[in-house]
């Protein structure tokens, strides 16, 4: 994450053409200075090397999976209302929203599906679910939410990269399915 003395979304930072709309702002803005880059995740893995080594630990224990709409939301391919980020996930709105406040929580790391993840990634499930119960207080859910991760083809899940669905904002009806 870069900070910058003047308000500018991290998420330009995604965009492409980025070098371009900052030279830009510069033009415009010729006091708008890098002051420093800061790791939010408090761990201090967020440089490239850590993430290259996360990376390639990825792909030895879940393989190398096709490229999904996620996986380009998280390289910045693909822009998205990123509305928490650490070093081991993020939550960003869902573009087609089925509730009033509905946002999704995603891993870092590429596991295809809940019930592909293994036992060592306890810790960072528990992580996600955390992100999400804090990002859901952070939205003004105070009334209750509906926390959904859907698991293969009978579960309907359509994107093959784990996925929490945080839904709220109205009276959810039961049964779901």
């Amino acid at each position: 994450v870069i900070v910058f003395k003047m308000a500018v979304p991290v998420r330009v930072l995604r965009q492409k053409n980025f070098l371009f709309q900052f030279a830009a702002a510069l033009s415009f803005a010729p006091r708008l200075v890098v002051t420093q880059q800061v790791c939010t995740s408090g761990t201090h893995d967020c440089d490239e090397v850590s993430k290259a080594r996360a990376a390639s630990e990825a792909r030895q224990k879940y393989g190398n999976p096709e490229p999904t709409i996620f996986s380009k939301i998280l390289d910045g391919s693909i822009p998205a209302d990123i509305i928490h980020e650490d070093d081991k996930c993020i939550a960003f709105r869902d573009v087609s929203p089925q509730a009033p406040k509905h946002f999704l929580v995603i891993p870092r790391a590429p596991i295809p599906q809940l019930s592909k993840a293994q036992d060592d990634d306890s810790q960072l499930l528990g992580h996600l679910l955390t992100v999400a119960r804090k990002t859901a207080v952070k939205e003004g859910l105070d009334n209750g939410y509906r926390v959904v991760i859907n698991d293969g083809k009978d579960g309907a899940q359509s994107v093959y990269h784990l996925h929490i669905h945080v839904m709220g904002g109205r009276q959810m009806k039961w049964p779901p399915g």
